[in-house]
């Protein structure tokens, strides 16, 4: 099949799809054929990138969605239905900014928060999603998880927490709805670079610098390089991979190491 057609007949449902990461997948899956719902916190973004969609000659409709909110979540659910009939792909792209510190200097509030987007949001998209699949004669969910939900990194537990406990949640999925042919996968990215990941050092440039030599690749990674594999796992060429996390990190959970200026590998 060729690649452009890989996605016929498929209908995705995006949340996060107004950021960088899921503009991407949105595109990239609009561009092997599916329709794309983009769903986004800010409905705004959300009607730009599915104008961007719709420019490249896609098919694209978007809802406005507070993923910790589960009457917003079955909303969006709803809006994939009543735009195309069906549903037979969600991608979970949606998180929120987690605050650095530790368990004496972080609010509850700072931590629930994070449970209730990167990780309730997931299960809530998941409940109102599942029957929509089952009908549609089954799917694909993808659950955008991160390489620190592997390792963790000092003063980031409110996200390492939920990203890890996201891959897990994605395993368990895979096993619950196999019968339902629905597949279940995470994609673990390694730092992307995007304007919301690199606020933390000051911007790209300096994101650039700090973070690339932190993977094997000496890069950070694009928003479309995790749009490739979200193509990859929505499509029949993954037909045989359900409750696998899928690391695209530039080698960053392998390596935990430094790259020098001169390119030599440093383990820390």
């Amino acid at each position: 099949m060729a690649l452009e057609n890989r996605l016929a007949d498929q209908v995705a449902l995006i949340t996060g799809g107004g950021g960088e990461i899921g503009t991407a997948i949105a595109l990239r899956l609009a561009s092997e054929g599916s329709a794309v719902v983009i769903g986004d916190l800010d409905p705004a973004k959300a009607e730009e990138t599915a104008r961007k969609v719709i420019a490249q000659g896609g098919r694209a409709s978007f809802v406005g969605v507070d993923v910790s909110d589960p009457l917003a979540c079955e909303a969006a659910v709803a809006v994939a239905m009543q735009s195309f009939g069906k549903l037979t792909t969600l991608v979970n792209v949606a998180a929120t900014i987690t605050p650095d510190g530790t368990v004496e200097t972080l609010s509850l509030e700072q931590w629930n928060k994070a449970l209730s987007v990167n990780l309730t949001g997931a299960f809530l998209m998941c409940k109102y999603g599942v029957p929509h699949m089952r009908a549609a004669g089954g799917g694909a969910i993808i659950n955008i998880a991160s390489q620190l939900g592997q390792l963790g990194v000092q003063g980031r537990s409110p996200y390492c927490t939920t990203k890890a406990a996201l891959i897990f949640f994605t395993k368990i999925l895979a096993q619950d709805h196999a019968p339902d042919n629905i597949r279940a996968n995470s994609i673990s990215p390694g730092f992307i670079l995007t304007e919301r990941s690199s606020k933390r050092v000051g911007g790209k440039d300096k994101a650039r610098v700090i973070n690339g030599p932190r993977h094997l690749l000496n890069r950070p990674g694009e928003p479309e390089e995790i749009a490739a594999g979200a193509a990859f796992l929505a499509s029949s060429d993954a037909s045989f991979i359900t409750g696998t996390d899928l690391l695209i990190d530039g080698g960053y959970v392998t390596f935990k190491g430094r790259m020098t200026p001169e390119g030599k590998a440093v383990m820390l």
